[in-house]
């Protein structure tokens, strides 16, 4: 039995091989990739993102049991920072799943961002693509917690929850990050702590004055309504809404889980779901022939002597980097 066989029977060991002939992109995996994207398209993408120490393991398990309790199972991935010695995650696969049961209704992986700059590993969404196919119901995606780059969670999730605590400063400053812009639903984890009610205070009137701008703007046509918001409804709801948890204590994440799947079913009923697919498969399609051309591009360059020719009348005062780039362009264009 092949190991696709396997994999396509429910093999738990055959995934996890699998993920890695991804992760490695051995010879062929987008073509294994592209057999498997018919089975894909049920499972739903959360992403949980915030700066490092905000509690978003602990928060991704406990979520992860309350979904098993609704009988769903749920794939979790894991991006760590990449070790710069040994190239893999950071923390490896982080032993964490002792409370979890081993039929196989949980899997988790954790994978090294291999110097990606947008808090995912690149190989984030395609192993997103292996866990559908493999049939869990929920893939909880957690990113490094690496500030405002931390933005391409939104190309790869359904919904995104950002998680701050009370040591993360002034709201308005929060939002100026970026990072704060992408959030479905906000999470002020260690709310026991000091200045957590007022930090929630500040970022949600910040909110509702950002909510009323963007409103007034949509409806003038100055500015489309956010993928994931429902900016510029009616709605008085349309504010994110902010939940305040203490997850090492497991207090209100079922109030967490709650206002996930709530904003799941409004995007569903209001056309925003398929919406927003419908984009980031716009946008796989652009990246993956963006990164073919540029690596055929690239690979048919010039050679190293040419380059070093060209470098050396930039140095000489001959010429410009923006020349030299048309010159090697045009030289790549009459080669093919």
């Amino acid at each position: 039995m092949t190991l696709l066989e396997r994999f396509e029977l429910g093999d738990i060991r055959a995934l996890s091989r699998l993920i890695s002939h991804i992760e490695n992109r051995d010879t062929d995996f987008q073509k294994l990739l592209g057999r498997l994207y018919r089975r894909a398209g049920r499972s739903i993408r959360i992403g949980v993102t915030g700066p490092p120490g905000a509690g978003k393991s602990t928060l991704v398990n406990s979520l992860a049991r309350l979904c098993l309790d609704d009988s769903q199972s749920v794939g979790i991935i894991a991006v760590d920072p990449t070790s710069p010695f040994t190239g893999g995650a950071l923390l490896g696969d982080r032993v964490r799943m002792g409370d979890f049961p081993t039929d196989g209704s949980v899997f988790f992986r954790s994978m090294a961002t291999r110097g990606a700059s947008g808090g995912l590993a690149s190989a984030t969404d395609n192993v997103a693509i292996l866990y559908d196919a493999f049939g869990f119901d929920i893939t909880l995606i957690e990113t490094v917690g690496v500030g405002q780059v931390e933005l391409d969670i939104i190309d790869t999730c359904d919904i995104v929850v950002v998680v701050i605590v009370p040591e993360s400063g002034d709201a308005v400053q929060m939002l100026k990050a970026g990072l704060m812009e992408i959030a479905d639903v906000y999470c002020m984890n260690k709310a026991d702590r000091p200045g957590a009610e007022r930090l929630v205070a500040d970022l949600r009137n910040t909110l509702q004055t950002q909510a009323m701008v963007r409103a007034s703007a949509t409806s003038e046509g100055k500015l489309s309504a956010h993928h994931h918001t429902l900016a510029g409804s009616e709605d008085s709801d349309a504010t994110v809404p902010i939940i305040q948890t203490e997850a090492v204590n497991n207090k209100n994440i079922d109030t967490l889980h709650k206002a996930i799947f709530d904003h799941l079913k409004k995007i569903r009923e209001s056309g925003f779901f398929e919406q927003d697919r419908r984009r980031r498969l716009r946008k796989k399609i652009l990246s993956i022939l963006s990164n073919r051309f540029q690596a055929e591009f690239v690979n048919g360059l010039a050679s190293e002597d040419e380059l070093d020719r060209a470098i050396d009348q930039i140095a000489s005062g001959q010429s410009n980097p923006y020349d030299i780039s048309a010159q090697l362009f045009e030289h790549f264009l009459n080669r093919n």
